[in-house]
């Protein structure tokens, strides 16, 4: 499957490039109050060292506002804040932050949302502009009777066109639902009508299991339909779950690939090794590894070869003795009690030899900037796909 990305237009959250070809952005978001700038800085380094790219914290009072500078000076990836109801804890925070939130279903009148566009102005950062289900303005509510995709698309098409009204145009969107088809029709219905950069996500997406697998539905859609520039897995976990299977979804659509794929069988009655377990610490184990590499574990010495052929490396176990391969081609015979520890060994120097630099890929995407041209005037929603 071939996945072409869909051009937008290119803005900065800090360092991090989101849009115009640049590579999809994992975020998440911290739990604890910004006052205790301890547990919040120690969480999102928690987050950074799982790959996390931009965190998001919740600015609910002065308290939370006042704490940003404490937080940021701290850390080394954006922040963004994220506020509801009250405008002057945007204000507050664009001085330190570098991205703002605002649901302008929530956010009062307009002078109050011209105020935040000046301050994020005079500070040369974004806007996120963040459409929810639960959220939306009345006359919406009362024109479709409840929240719909369509609703979402035209709440946040509003909301676009009346802040390129006002003279910006440094922002991305969201369009979030716990309903996947409702917030997977919404996306497609704004991808379809304006070229800023899409923040995907299914809302309250519940617990670990539950919320990743919505989460890889829906957002596995529209990034196979090139719909998303960057994304939160919405999980009721620790939010380092949040980014692992981020990940995963896009490195399952080689949409990015960042750290250890662990290859595993399923098991059956002729396994005479515990590929579960082992599959499971290798994954722990080798969380530390951020280069792309496919490690193989099967429980089948005389197939292990042959299935693993796609593996970079990788191990299949038998009854006291397995063997280590590289590259579909047999290394060395390890003892059954010996291959986890053998394996981490030989994927620790893989990953050491093959280490390249990527900083200069960035420099080299193009640049959709104005790759659309969509008339100010079209504002009819298109019609939704057959899926």
């Amino acid at each position: 499957m071939h996945i072409t990305r869909r051009p937008t237009k290119s803005i900065r959250v800090g360092s991090v490039k989101i849009g115009g070809g640049a590579p999809i952005s994992v975020q998440s978001m911290t739990i604890p109050h910004p006052r205790d700038v301890k547990a919040t800085v120690s969480q999102i380094h928690q987050l950074e060292e799982a790959g996390c790219e931009l965190v998001r914290v919740a600015v609910p009072d002065d308290e939370a506002a006042n704490a940003l500078p404490a937080i940021k000076s701290q850390v080394s990836i954006p922040i963004i804040a994220d506020i509801h109801f009250d405008h002057r804890l945007a204000l507050k925070a664009a001085k330190t932050v570098d991205c703002v939130r605002i649901n302008p279903g929530n956010i009062g009148p307009w002078w109050k949302m011209a105020e935040v566009l000046q301050a994020l102005r005079d500070n040369d950062i974004p806007l996120r502009v963040g459409v929810n289900g639960g959220s939306l303005e009345r006359p919406l509510l009362e024109k479709y009777g409840y929240p719909t995709a369509q609703a979402l698309a035209e709440s946040a098409l509003n909301a676009v066109h009346a802040i390129e009204d006002a003279g910006f145009t440094n922002m991305k969107v969201s369009l979030k639902a716990s309903d996947v088809h409702m917030a997977v029709d919404a996306y497609w219905l704004f991808a379809h009508q304006s070229n800023y950069p899409l923040h995907i996500g299914i809302t309250e997406a519940g617990t670990a299991m539950t919320g990743a697998v919505k989460s890889s539905i829906g957002l596995g859609w529209l990034l196979s339909h090139g719909i998303g520039d960057t994304l939160r897995v919405s999980l009721a976990a620790d939010p380092v779950e949040e980014v692992r299977v981020g990940f995963e979804i896009l490195k399952s659509l080689e949409l990015r690939h960042r750290g250890v794929n662990v290859i595993a069988c399923p098991t059956c009655g002729r396994v005479e090794i515990d590929v579960v377990r082992m599959a499971n610490e290798l994954e722990k184990r080798l969380g530390h590894i951020t280069k792309p590499l496919n490690v193989s574990v099967l429980g089948c010495v005389v197939n292990g070869i042959g299935e693993g052929k796609e593996a970079d490396i990788g191990i299949a176990g038998g009854q006291g003795m397995g063997i280590l391969f590289k590259k579909g081609k047999l290394v060395k015979k390890v003892p059954s009690e010996e291959l986890v520890d053998r394996l981490i060994e030989e994927v620790e120097i893989m990953a050491l030899e093959t280490e390249e630099e990527t900083s200069a890929s960035l420099a080299a995407l193009p640049d959709f900037e104005n790759a659309l041209s969509l008339p100010d005037s079209d504002r009819e929603l298109p019609v939704l796909p057959n899926r």
